[in-house]
């Protein structure tokens, strides 16, 4: 109890609360906070037992049980889908004779976009929440809590209850009031503009590319993209994070906010790229493809969410983490961040050391990189 009237608890699920009053803290802005999004992971299996990621989600509510405040918090037993790196701090914990797992993760689940972390109703709220969640480390011998992607809005929420800010980069398109993608091009140096039409065109060549939403979106296309997904998780992280039955469930509760883009080579599907839709953003979440085509990977992914951005008057694409190949394309670097709570003060202030360069050296890097995108130099 943190005031008379407020009662800070810890829940076994998002699937516990009321969607409308879950939805109502977390606004129409950010799809992966929605607790369509949160459920559709939870009841896949995608979260929870044997996952590593055991929801654990953290909220306020008064005395008569109204939901003031919340955040999707999970107890994790490893560091895998969250793509914000802290294997070297685990390292150095263990090596002290520390044991770092399990850890707090306040995240939308293996979902590297910006989004609010703290879902409140009135921000005066957020040093109870965040002392909430230091609460259930210290109870349940926790060594740490982690709030990553953190709309940049609130980091300052963070930082005033003692939170230690970590500064990463990422690539985004921003969406200059572009009518066409043809006036994007022309913001483009001359030989930028070029090879980004040369690549489309040859991605493009005797293939068929349909894009998808809502009811539209059927159980075939789900199945083609699942064999696409496997392909790209086991290359990358050794096994897919989602079930098979999260991109059902993803379908049917949120389809609307989903763009499936699919690249058919006659009948046959062979590869794909699935988008979800925020109010004033598009997020490339998935890749994949059964067949290597070149630059389809850039087209499906890169090219086409700037198409879908214009078309729908979004302001910007996340395309995900990492990608340094974006930058030629037309995606500008900008800063990410998250933020971090330890509970041993050695290892907290050995990490805040570590922070403090870390973020100097972000933000050179970041200077670097935005003097090398295509855009025409004035």
């Amino acid at each position: 109890m943190s005031a008379p009237e407020l009662i800070v608890r810890i829940a076994s699920s998002v699937g516990a609360f009321d969607a409308h009053q879950w939805d109502a803290l977390g606004g129409a802005d950010n799809p992966f906070v929605s607790h369509a999004f949160l459920t559709a992971m939870e009841d896949s299996g995608s979260v929870g037992p044997g996952t590593g990621w055991e929801p654990a989600p953290i909220a306020i509510t008064d005395d008569a049980g109204t939901l003031l405040a919340a955040m999707p918090a999970y107890a994790k037993g490893h560091s895998q889908g969250e793509y914000v790196f802290d294997h070297s701090w685990a390292d150095a914990w263990h090596r002290a004779g520390g044991r770092y797992y399990p850890k707090l993760q306040i995240a939308a689940p293996f979902t590297p976009a910006t989004g609010p972390r703290l879902l409140l109703t009135d921000p005066a709220l957020a040093p109870h929440l965040l002392k909430g969640a230091e609460a259930v480390c210290l109870q349940n011998k926790l060594s740490s809590a982690h709030a990553t992607f953190i709309d940049p809005a609130q980091l300052a929420l963070f930082e005033a209850g003692g939170w230690m800010p970590r500064a990463d980069i990422q690539f985004h398109w921003f969406n200059r009031g572009y009518a066409t993608f043809d006036d994007f091009l022309g913001q483009l140096s001359s030989r930028k503009r070029k090879d980004l039409r040369k690549e489309r065109a040859a991605a493009c060549e005797g293939l068929t590319i349909r894009h998808l939403t809502g009811s539209e979106i059927r159980e075939e296309h789900w199945d083609a993209f699942w064999v696409f997904y496997q392909d790209t998780g086991a290359r990358k992280w050794g096994s897919p994070y989602l079930t098979r039955e999260a991109f059902s469930l993803l379908g049917q509760r949120m389809g609307e906010r989903i763009v499936l883009i699919l690249a058919y080579d006659g009948a046959m599907p062979i590869a794909g790229a699935l988008n979800f839709v925020g109010k004033d953003a598009l997020y490339g979440r998935y890749w994949g493809c059964t067949r290597e085509v070149r630059f389809l990977h850039f087209e499906l992914c890169y090219y086409r969410a700037i198409d879908i951005a214009i078309a729908r008057g979004l302001a910007r694409v996340e395309a995900g983490a990492q990608g340094g190949h974006k930058l030629a394309r037309g995606y500008e670097p900008v800063q990410t961040w998250s933020a971090h709570w330890i509970a041993d003060p050695g290892l907290r202030a050995a990490i805040a050391d570590f922070l403090e360069r870390e973020r100097a050296g972000v933000a050179s890097d970041q200077l670097y990189l935005g003097s090398r995108t295509p855009f025409k130099k004035s």
